[in-house]
């Protein structure tokens, strides 16, 4: 209930007095991680980061003043995230004591993470068997199955970074979410070239080409998180962002107003579909107006 009677008084105040105060925040809680995937660059840093349960108690006191409701944790891997006596279930609950209305994980499932609190879960699934293997390490997606049929847990989905190397994987990874009784739905997004990636860039015609496909499953009915209009707008990226929407709190403690591929100039190349979402919930989509209620309630 609380978060029916938010959402529209903080849309009210974003299109009509121009007021820009995030609606959800992304804490990054550690560069620790069990995987070194192909497309990240944080595991090459030789120095290990982990916040202390105060530190992150304070960005989420800040980000909560700051007017946002929604947090995801993620890392590196936040299911390795510890502090003593404290964990990730440890966060959420806090999360909660502070008046967030929910919390997201999103994890590479590579560890079982039953019992996990979340209230809702997001297994990055780069595409099936060998796809996944090659860009996140061999014997991955064997984990990731194991562990999302033990979960448990009862809001699981999927998210999908497409690129030049798993892109043929699209299909049968859409059927794969569609068919598994653990997996609520998916997301598609794309590579965005951020330094040393560049490389496993998706062409521009064929990412046009794939988020065709996406839209025919969609319409289709397959569980596809993001919207028509949201996928439309990312074929070419020309549209107004609106990315302040959610705010990001690094893992050397720097705060970010957007994300931030707008800090190392990449937004033209964006292949986060959020950028999309956030654009077609300002230009008041029907579509993407649903799947955003549905989404945080």
């Amino acid at each position: 209930m609380k978060s029916f009677l938010y959402l529209p008084i903080w849309f009210a105040k974003a299109k009509l007095l121009g007021k820009k105060s995030p609606l959800q925040t992304v804490i990054f809680i550690s560069d620790k991680c069990n995987l070194k995937c192909k497309h990240c660059c944080v595991y090459a840093n030789e120095a290990i980061t982990t916040k202390s349960y105060e530190q992150i108690k304070e960005e989420l006191e800040y980000s909560y003043k700051q007017g946002s409701r929604f947090v995801d944790f993620e890392g590196g891997e936040p299911t390795l995230w510890k502090d003593g006596e404290y964990d990730l279930n440890s966060l959420i609950r806090l999360s909660k004591q502070i008046g967030f209305f929910s919390a997201t994980v999103t994890t590479n499932a590579v560890l079982p993470f039953a019992g996990n609190e979340a209230d809702s879960i997001w297994v990055s699934l780069d595409g099936l068997g060998e796809h996944h293997d090659f860009i996140r390490g061999q014997g991955a997606f064997e984990k990731l199955v194991k562990n999302i049929e033990t979960s448990g847990h009862k809001d699981l989905s999927v998210n999908m970074v497409v690129n030049s190397e798993n892109y043929v994987s699209v299909d049968e990874t859409i059927e794969f979410a569609k068919n598994n009784p653990h997996i609520k739905s998916i997301s598609i997004n794309f590579l965005t070239p951020y330094k040393g990636t560049e490389h496993l860039m998706l062409d521009w015609d064929k990412r046009i080409e794939i988020i065709d496909k996406v839209i025919a499953y969609k319409k289709k009915g397959y569980p596809i998180m993001n919207s028509v209009s949201g996928l439309k707008a990312m074929k070419h990226n020309k549209f107004k962002k609106y990315c302040w929407v959610s705010n990001f709190i690094m893992v050397d403690g720097s705060r970010l107003s957007e994300c931030q591929g707008k800090t190392v100039g990449v937004c033209d190349q964006c292949g986060f579909c959020m950028a999309g979402e956030m654009y077609s919930v300002m230009t008041l989509k029907p579509d993407t107006l649903f799947a955003g209620i549905k989404l945080r309630m």
